[in-house]
Formats: C-alpha cells, sequence, structure tokens
C-alpha cells in the first residue's frame, strides 16, 4: 500500500502554491489547475454570490483547498487604499464575508480551510498588532481550526500563533521586498516582479534556500510555507504555469497545507 512518505520527493521539500481569485479576471480555472490553495474574494473588495460559487466550484474540481480572502470593505479601490476602520465595524465586516464564502463552500459539499486578508488590511495588519488581532479574532470566532495565511515574519503571523490558529508564512513570487521584509508597496515603480524568469528565480530561492534578495541587494532569510501568485498579475497564467512545470520537474511536492485540529 503507498503511504504519505512513498509519494515524497526524495529531498523531502514540498510547497503549497496558492492564488488570489474571484476577482473577475478570465484565468482563473486555468491558474487553479497549476495551484494547491485557492484565496476567494469574497465580497470586500471583489466578488459576489455568483463569483464565489463559481470560483469554488472550479477549486473542487481541481481538488484545491479553498480559503477566503476577505478585505476592508472598498471595492471602489479594490481595497488597495489604506484605512482606519472603527475595530468592531471591521471586525463585523470580515465576519461578513468570511461566512458568505463558507456557506457557499458548506452547500457544494467542500471545507473552508483558511483565511488570507486582501490588499491594504493584509499590508496594514503585517504591522499593526491591534489590526492583526482583530482578524485573528474574526477567524476563531468562525472556526479555530481554520489556518490563517498571513506575510513570512509578521505581525500577523505572531498575532495568530499567540491565539493558537495554525498559520502559512506566505512569501510572494512577483513580488519585491524592502530590508524589512515587507512588500515594496504598489505605489513605487518597482513593486511588482513582471518579468516571468525573475519571479521564478525569486520562487525558486524561496522554496529551495528559504531566502530572499531585497531591493537594496541584502540577502535574507525568510520562511516559506506558500508561495502566493497574483491572479491579477500581467502574466498570471503563464508564470502560475512556469512555477508548477519547474517545481515539479526539480521534484518538488505540490500540495495544500495539512488540515489543522
Amino acid at each position: 500500500m503507498e503511504t504519505m512518505a512513498d509519494t515524497l520527493p526524495a529531498h523531502g521539500l514540498t510547497i503549497d502554491l496558492n492564488a488570489d481569485l474571484g476577482e473577475g479576471e478570465a484565468y482563473d480555472d486555468e491558474i487553479l489547475a497549476c495551484v494547491s490553495s485557492a484565496n476567494i474574494a469574497c465580497g470586500g473588495h471583489a466578488g459576489d454570490a455568483v463569483s464565489m460559487r463559481t470560483a469554488v466550484e472550479s477549486a473542487m474540481k481541481h481538488g484545491v483547498a479553498i480559503g477566503a480572502h476577505p478585505s476592508f470593505p472598498d471595492r471602489e479601490n479594490f481595497g488597495r487604499t489604506a484605512m482606519q476602520m472603527p475595530v468592531e465595524a471591521l471586525y463585523l465586516s470580515l465576519i461578513e464575508q468570511i461566512s458568505a464564502l463558507r456557506n457557499i463552500v458548506i452547500t457544494a459539499g467542500g471545507q473552508l480551510v483558511h483565511v488570507k486578508p486582501h490588499g491594504a488590511l493584509y499590508n496594514q495588519a503585517a504591522r499593526d498588532p491591534l489590526l492583526a488581532q482583530v482578524i485573528v479574532r474574526a477567524v476563531v470566532a468562525i472556526d479555530p481550526a481554520m489556518r490563517l495565511f498571513a506575510l513570512a515574519g509578521s505581525e500577523l503571523i505572531a498575532a495568530a500563533k499567540a491565539a493558537g490558529l495554525a498559520v502559512a508564512e506566505e512569501v510572494f513570487a512577483d513580488r519585491r521586498y524592502d530590508a524589512q521584509m515587507n512588500l515594496v508597496a504598489r505605489s513605487q515603480p518597482d513593486a511588482c516582479i513582471d518579468d516571468a524568469q525573475e519571479a521564478l528565480q525569486q520562487a525558486m530561492m524561496f522554496v529551495e534556500q528559504g531566502k530572499v534578495i531585497s531591493v537594496d541587494g541584502q540577502i535574507m532569510e525568510i520562511k516559506a510555507d506558500t508561495v502566493c501568485l497574483h491572479g491579477d498579475g500581467k502574466q498570471a497564467m503563464a508564470l502560475a504555469r512556469l512555477i508548477r512545470d519547474t517545481l515539479t520537474q526539480r521534484n518538488i511536492l505540490v500540495r495544500s497545507l495539512p488540515p489543522h485540529h
């Protein structure tokens, strides 16, 4: 009988690939064929009942782990503008967004296994312990068995661990990092990596070496449990296929993170 050990590559390297989906892009289904986890927009910055159901059904067809991708309630700016919301208002919005997707997943016969904040909420919570705690509180309230995806080494990872949540320390193939291991702000001209080979090189450095090179040339150690591919990137589909194929060629197993009990 084949065991899990038999399916692991000889060097033991495995990685989760995730993508932010359900945001109105045309290639979600093709990207889902390449990744192992999906973060589905649930109404805050994008998405509605129809798009959520479509993304959930496609993720289930491909055997991809399903996560919620809540944001500040700011569809006008796609959730990418910094906001200072009252704590309780944000908490209730997060509960509403995550629950909306979770209900669709359950109705479809699936399971919602993780939460990954989007955009400005993600980046602000990476640095702001109080904001991080609001997100953690919402996840715990809905299902403390869910995993929280957050920027590797961030305040959000620390807050989740302190609350007993499982975490996935996330890295980005197509974004550049500053010397503090934060993502370079999208307002900067060099924030995104548009060249597929450069993004591939960064992704493989995360996975094989646990390192990243900052915009000022520093080589920094970074924990990588999951690598994100943005579903709305300029070459999202091509990059997803390139990274997945390269990992396969190098005998690195792509799979979602195990459930947390």
